[in-house]
């Protein structure tokens, strides 16, 4: 009842205070207050257009590389006219593999994706992410940020195939630009990193040749996941366990030397007579 009393004495005075306060005021007072409904967020395409364009033109023209893929990826048509094929793939990662410093890389890779794509002796463009492809980075034995450059030879009638070329390019995290990248191929910049040859080779080394190089990257994969501290635990037991054989006392060795042998005769002396 009290309530309801005071509400009747206040609400003509409200009123009166409303009415003598200027219309542009009460406009801007309900202006900021349908801002508050307004989202703060601006989608990421209005606030950088350049980059969401060059992304999408990224996702059309870039292939992701997997496990299951990279090897009909780095196959070259046999029908095509340029020999040696192109390839540049770009070896990137997120937060567990690259600190999350990737970020700025990937935009400079997605511009100069979108500029290769007007370009006809552009390079086959193919993209690893090892965060998601972990199995891959370790059978390639790579790591970001990097840009492999490869040539494919095509092999003609009756002839072996030429063996392939990798250069593995090393990127800054703060100082590579797009400028910098397109430059691998158009200025062949590609030759001042360093050159891939070994093993581990993703298509001319040994284990390729021999099928095995899969098999090493799930084994090497596996490895990885094993905590450091199991390495130094088991490390700790199998030392243990040696160091305890070797200073463990041997009774065949105390008995041998405790019994002399039979018929023996003490040093220096002769034989015993036989009684």
């Amino acid at each position: 009842m009290h309530l309801t009393h005071a509400l009747t004495l206040a609400l003509p005075a409200f009123c009166a205070a409303q009415a003598q306060k200027p219309l542009s005021e009460q406009a801007a007072a309900w202006f900021e207050k349908a801002k508050s409904y307004i989202p703060n967020s601006i989608p990421s395409a209005a606030k950088d257009p350049v980059g969401a364009g060059a992304a999408k033109i990224a996702a059309k023209d870039v292939t992701p590389l997997t496990m299951a893929n990279y090897e009909s990826f780095l196959t070259p048509d046999p029908n095509s006219p340029k020999s040696p094929q192109e390839y540049m793939v770009f070896v990137s990662g997120g937060n567990k593999t690259c600190g999350g410093l990737c970020t700025k890389l990937e935009k400079e890779w997605n511009e100069t994706a979108s500029l290769f794509a007007a370009d006809p002796t552009a390079p086959h463009l193919g993209y690893i992410n090892c965060d998601t492809q972990a199995v891959l980075c370790a059978t390639w034995m790579t790591k970001p940020p990097t840009i492999w450059h490869i040539q494919r030879p095509i092999a003609h009638a009756n002839q072996s195939t030429p063996a392939s070329t990798i250069y593995i390019n090393y990127l800054n995290f703060t100082e590579t630009t797009v400028g910098d990248m397109v430059a691998l191929h158009s200025g062949k910049k590609y030759e001042t990193g360093m050159i891939y040859e070994g093993y581990f080779n993703p298509i001319d080394g040994q284990l390729a040749q021999l099928g095995l190089l899969k098999i090493m990257g799930y084994v090497l994969f596996g490895f990885s996941m094993i905590p450091s501290w199991a390495f130094m635990l088991i490390i700790s037991m199998v030392s243990r366990s040696v160091i305890a054989r070797r200073t463990a006392p041997n009774p065949n060795r105390q008995q041998q030397g405790a019994r002399p042998a039979a018929g023996s005769a003490p040093l220096g002396g002769a034989p015993p007579a036989n009684e």
